[in-house]
């Protein structure tokens, strides 16, 4: 006989989101139950930040976010702020420290975040399930039927946070988006996001040489602009400044990039051509930007002439311009397997936006990475987590 446990709130998956909504539920009084497939919770947690999590963002605002509704996210994230969260970080002891541009990581490990979160879920009373599969789902006339490998249970309300594809080795999978279509939801495409570009076959073998190579750069793609450092790979392009720009790319799209931002390049060789006009303007590129790329414009442009002296200013301009506005089209992206996020998923037409309820199924909410809402680099995305996950748990 299939052992059936009855509980207030069911929430799908032990992540940033269903871990913190979970939190909120109980606080509530509610008696909640958080399933996940995984032997242990946070694990994208775990593995962020290079192991330290970038938890947050200073200057989180609802303009970080790529959705099909971009103000859907707004109520959400001005009702439980990064500064909130924070505080939460702050009273659990954690010391953490401002990377750039409004990043926050955990001075010691990521497992201080997840411990801060199970600490709290232990006492909201909530029970946490791992190493579970869920086999089936239903409605019932008391809410919800989950189906698990641990037998079954009975709930009121269901909370997806399944999360996205990204990063299928963590155990990543589509399940949040079957759920909602299984109850009528619409779901968008679904792609990759924040994720390092490949090389087109044309640029595989030339540029690919310079492996390692970094550098700033302003990378722009369809009307979003990031400044930030680029990393050349075997493969293709990473990078944060990549992996910004890889969230607004389509095939076939062409990656903008002012690869010297902050110098006047050309007022440089020009000023050179005075001080040593028998150097080569490749010579003299290699003071602005990194030398073994300064010798890659060198082999793949051909040198204009062969001495400063002998270049015009006109000369020099076309030169500029190619490094100014370095075009790129890549082949592609390295998909899922690195990915740090899904773009698209659950779409927030059929969500409420101040409970992340579903307006087609009473008692139903989504929350996380399986929603529509996608944040640039940066800790905005674990702001998400934590914002719409505090709405549905403050509902449910």
């Amino acid at each position: 006989m299939t052992t059936v446990t009855k509980t207030d709130v069911v929430v799908l998956g032990a992540g940033a989101a269903g871990m913190i909504c979970a939190v909120e539920a109980g606080r509530r009084g509610r008696s909640v139950t958080v399933i996940d497939h995984a032997r242990a919770p946070g694990e994208k947690i775990r593995i962020s930040g290079g192991g330290r999590c970038n938890f947050t963002n200073l200057y989180c605002k609802p303009a970080n976010f790529l959705s099909s509704n971009r103000h859907f996210a707004i109520s959400a994230l001005t009702s439980f702020t990064q500064q909130d969260f924070i505080d939460r970080v702050k009273a659990h002891g954690i010391a953490y420290h401002e990377k750039t541009l409004g990043q926050l990581f955990c001075d010691g490990s990521a497992r201080e975040i997840i411990t801060m979160l199970t600490d709290d879920m232990a006492e909201a009373g909530a029970r946490l399930e791992l190493a579970t599969t869920i086999t089936g789902i239903s409605q019932i006339a008391a809410g919800f039927e989950v189906r698990t490998s641990a037998g079954t249970f009975h709930a009121q309300r269901l909370v997806v946070a399944t999360g996205g594809k990204s990063i299928p080795k963590m155990g990543a999978t589509g399940l949040g988006y079957e759920i909602a279509r299984q109850f009528g939801h619409d779901v968008t495409e679904t792609r990759a996001g924040l994720v390092p570009f490949t090389w087109a076959s044309n640029m595989h073998e030339s540029w690919g040489a310079l492996s390692g190579v970094s550098l700033d750069v302003h990378a722009a793609c369809n009307g979003a602009a990031f400044d930030e450092a680029m990393l050349f790979t075997h493969r293709g392009l990473s990078g944060p400044a990549m992996l910004q720009v890889s969230s607004y790319w389509r095939e076939g799209d062409t990656v903008t990039i002012d690869l010297a931002p902050a110098i006047d390049v050309a007022a440089h060789i020009k000023a050179e051509r005075q001080v040593r006009p028998k150097a080569s303007v490749w010579t003299v590129l290699a003071d602005v930007l990194p030398k073994r790329l300064a010798h890659q414009f060198s082999t793949d442009t051909g040198a204009v002439a062969p001495r400063l002296a002998d270049l015009s200013n006109d000369e020099i301009d076309r030169i500029v311009t190619g490094i100014r506005t370095f075009e790129v089209v890549p082949g592609g992206t390295e998909g899922y397997r690195t990915a740090e996020v899904t773009l698209g998923g659950v779409d927030t037409a059929g969500i409420d936006q101040k409970t992340m309820g579903s307006r087609l199924v009473p008692g139903l909410h989504f929350i996380g990475e399986v929603v529509d809402v996608t944040g640039h680099l940066g800790g905005h995305n674990f702001q998400w987590a934590w914002s719409s996950g505090v709405a549905a748990g403050r509902s449910v």
